[in-house]
């Protein structure tokens, strides 16, 4: 491939019965990437990494991996990704590695190289304690690992993880994401989480889905730089409102109620604007107290509530 995109979707959509799961997705996946997907169940997450992984077919529009088309290429397409589905459908009353070679040999791998590569796994995934287990007897966070394992068993290009530390301890979560960061070197990494933390720790890039489509991709950074400004104002409430919508540069307004006479405004604003002075001009000239007036960064999960919340929902209003 020459362009290095590793997956390529263009217009994707796939409906059920009365559903559209995913509706028009266009988004591209560079080579070594690590891409956080993120959205509230239902957005469409699943659905489109089971349509890469060639789980099931799309209604309509392309998508490519590795140049590959995941519809007419199925077969090559599945050795070059490892899927690890948020439920793991592991074989629960085999040993671990056991499983794990089952596995290697079902994706293609000959003798040998099932033995190296089972080998490999079990020590990157930190299985070696339990490897003669019965997976059935293990712990979900041990599960989890086995099914990681799993995914990467065959050295694919690229990995998909649907929810990959759901049921880990803080410790487990801590080595996973390690992990993930030491897999970014040589695969190229798609992960589902509703852990924002990991994400801005783990992910050069993030997708957000809304109702099927995405409605932000960029980096972590990029996406925090528009800033707020916070402002708690003793004002009545809907002459606040009115005054603040009339500011320009405001992208979104909340404004809730707070101890007293006071309401708490948060208006998240574009990028590089400050509107501390004009707000410091309007209490002045109506007369208003104000006993706060500050900008803040926006965390990684202002902005997904932000952008993920269901229509006509107001924000603590």
């Amino acid at each position: 491939m020459t362009n290095g995109m590793m997956i390529e979707v263009s217009d994707l959509t796939k409906r059920y019965a009365g559903t559209t799961a995913v509706n028009g997705l266009s988004f591209t996946v560079g080579r070594g990437e690590i891409v956080g997907l993120l959205g509230r169940n239902g957005a469409g997450k699943t659905t489109t990494m089971r349509i890469l992984s060639c789980f099931m077919p799309a209604t309509s529009g392309s998508a490519r991996v590795s140049g590959l088309d995941v519809f007419k290429d199925a077969d090559e397409v599945r050795r070059r990704i490892g899927y690890m589905p948020e439920n793991n459908p592991l074989h629960q009353d085999m040993r671990v590695r056991e499983y794990l070679k089952f596995r290697a040999r079902l994706k293609g791998l000959s003798r040998s190289r099932s033995r190296e590569r089972v080998d490999r796994v079990v020590e990157q995934c930190g299985l070696g304690d339990v490897s003669k287990r019965i997976i059935g007897q293990l712990s979900k966070g041990y599960r989890q690992r086995v099914g990681l394992a799993d995914a990467l068993v065959h050295e694919p290009e690229l990995i998909i993880l649907d929810e990959p530390t759901i049921g880990l301890d803080p410790n487990q979560i801590r080595s996973v994401r390690q992990l993930i960061k030491e897999l970014g070197n040589h695969h190229t990494v798609l992960i589902s989480t509703h852990i924002l933390p990991e994400v801005e720790m783990t992910c050069s890039r993030v997708l957000i889905m809304k109702g099927g489509k995405i409605v932000a991709a960029d980096t972590p950074d990029n996406l925090q730089k528009g800033g707020q400004v916070v402002a708690e104002i003793a004002a009545p409430m809907k002459d606040l409102k009115e005054a603040m919508e009339d500011l320009s540069g405001v992208t979104h307004l909340s404004v809730a109620a707070a101890e007293g006479e006071y309401q708490r405004c948060t208006l998240t604003l574009a990028d590089g604007l400050d509107l501390r002075p004009e707000i410091f001009k309007l209490v002045k000239e109506r007369g208003w107290k104000l006993r706060e007036l500050a900008r803040v960064r926006p965390s990684l999960e202002d902005i997904y509530i932000r952008l993920t919340r269901p229509e006509g929902e107001e924000e603590n209003s």
